[in-house]
């Protein structure tokens, strides 16, 4: 598989890229940085960082999009610490970003290898939605899209009923999920259930290479955030699950569903909307949501404790 990742590095960004690393059927062709965790600029130098741990010193990075598309810019270094990487990202990487920004380098590859590339995007949709404005036609160039976000049935883990990364841009998600893209969508209700504890965690302690060390380090102050709001020590795998699921559908189920985002509600901006209820006959019952809007594969479970398992291996 033939990846361009859209990230905003971030802790369990981190350790997806790590994760992708590690897969002999995973190629990380080019990378994007976007807002989210931490800056665009940030980001675009920790993606560097892992990339070079991994040994991966030739894969293009270019910053994305500074800020969201019509809403002033946030960012949860709250969460994953002041640079992003826990207080752990290091020295400067070898590797400068290109000059081409994270859309226009979606759509230059898209074009150059039409029907080649997944796309996996863990962040704010925004450079996305700025690749679709630039070129149309890109849902039929690219062979998928896999994106970590949402909350149609979880709560939500930035406000009550949004995640972070659909709130960040609801207007970005908006249009790409509206949009015709061969699109999975893992959110939430699947991603919580990648929660690690104590023991996984002493396990991951263990393994004596670089990048376990490395991620030993980051997922430590992660831990630390999630003791502070829950009173025990453990953290949620966002992001890695996502890329098990990109490279082995299997780890999943699935429904087929149309999706749209609330803009406008004071207390669910950013919110995902799915028509759930079991209609046959929509001519009795419309629905504002599936009316001219694509349907994509929306995750319902995963298999957790056989991606954790992989993980570490990926770390060994």
């Amino acid at each position: 598989m033939r990846i361009v990742l859209d990230t905003d590095p971030g802790i369990d960004d981190a350790l997806a890229i790590l994760y992708l690393a590690a897969q002999e059927q995973a190629e990380i062709v080019a990378v994007g940085s976007v807002h989210g965790n931490v800056p665009a600029p940030q980001a675009a130098d920790n993606a560097l960082r892992v990339l070079e741990l991994a040994g991966l010193h030739t894969v293009p990075v270019a910053i994305g999009a500074r800020r969201p598309l019509a809403q002033p810019l946030h960012t949860a270094e709250f969460v994953h610490g002041h640079d992003g990487l826990g207080g752990h990202a290091g020295p400067p990487p070898e590797g400068r970003p290109i000059k081409q920004s994270a859309a226009e380098q979606l759509v230059r590859l898209a074009r150059q290898h039409p029907g080649e590339l997944t796309l996996l995007a863990l962040g704010p949709l925004t450079n996305i939605a700025l690749a679709l404005l630039l070129e149309p036609e890109l849902p039929g160039l690219l062979r998928s899209v896999i994106v970590m976000g949402g909350a149609l049935t979880a709560p939500g883990n930035i406000t009550p009923s949004a995640d972070a990364n659909s709130w960040h841009d609801p207007e970005a998600t908006d249009l790409v999920l509206g949009a015709a893209f061969p699109l999975t969508l893992i959110g939430l209700e699947v991603t919580e259930a990648a929660r690690v504890d104590q023991t996984w965690l002493d396990t991951l302690a263990t393994i004596d290479n670089p990048r376990a060390r490395f991620a030993t380090s980051i997922i430590g102050h992660y831990a630390n955030f999630y003791a502070a709001m829950f009173g025990r020590r453990e953290c949620t795998l966002h992001d890695p699950l996502a890329a098990a699921i990109a490279l082995d559908p299997d780890l999943a189920t699935y429904r087929r569903l149309a999706v749209a985002v609330e803009l406008t509600g004071t207390h669910t901006r950013g919110r995902l909307i799915a028509d759930l209820r079991p209609i046959v006959n929509t001519t009795h019952i419309e629905s504002s949501i599936t009316t001219d809007r694509h349907p994509v594969d929306v995750a319902l479970t995963a298999d957790a404790a056989t991606f954790l398992s992989r993980l570490l291996e990926a770390l060994s």
